[in-house]
């Protein structure tokens, strides 16, 4: 596939992708605005690079791949110059999903985190999750069975005190 084609490509698989980049992004940064600039930051950086990719089939693997990275780039980033996110913010009206699982989410480590949304929310098959983020497959399956164990642990903390 030539260059040119590639990158037609890559706009193709932009377009039909984008709410999927936005909602992986939103579970990072937490907010609206902000997932939407990492969404912004990504497309930027997949396009300029867009010449190092060499293989069609992977392309959307590569985009969630820049925009998780970018994701956690910027939340870095904050650590080291911003005070950390308080959760007591009145902008809650921003939120995209639902707040008990946008905290319970927030309980998990980068990993588990990345394969509960790959698997859930993105739809992705288990070997596709393996193969992504370069893992065995029966290591993303145990990840992803303790994953939800916490998830359930700490929902239910959430439905006891309510």
């Amino acid at each position: 596939m030539g260059k040119e084609t590639m990158r037609d490509k890559l706009e193709e698989v932009i377009l039909a992708s984008y709410e999927s980049m936005y909602r992986m992004a939103f579970v990072y940064m937490k907010n609206e605005s902000d997932a939407l600039d990492v969404v912004q930051e990504s497309v930027v950086k997949a396009i300029k690079s867009s010449g190092q990719l060499k293989e069609e089939s992977y392309m959307k693997t590569w985009l969630f791949r820049i925009v998780i990275n970018t994701a956690l780039d910027e939340l870095e980033k904050r650590k080291k110059i911003l005070p950390l996110y308080s959760e007591n913010e009145d902008s809650k009206e921003d939120r995209y999903c639902d707040f008990d699982t946008i905290n319970s989410l927030a309980q998990l480590e980068q990993t588990e985190k990345t394969i509960i949304l790959l698997r859930y929310c993105e739809e992705w098959k288990l070997e596709e999750i393996a193969e992504y983020m370069g893992l065995n497959l029966n290591t993303v399956k145990s990840i992803l069975y303790r994953s939800l164990k916490k998830l359930k642990t700490e929902l239910m903390k959430g439905e006891a005190v309510s």
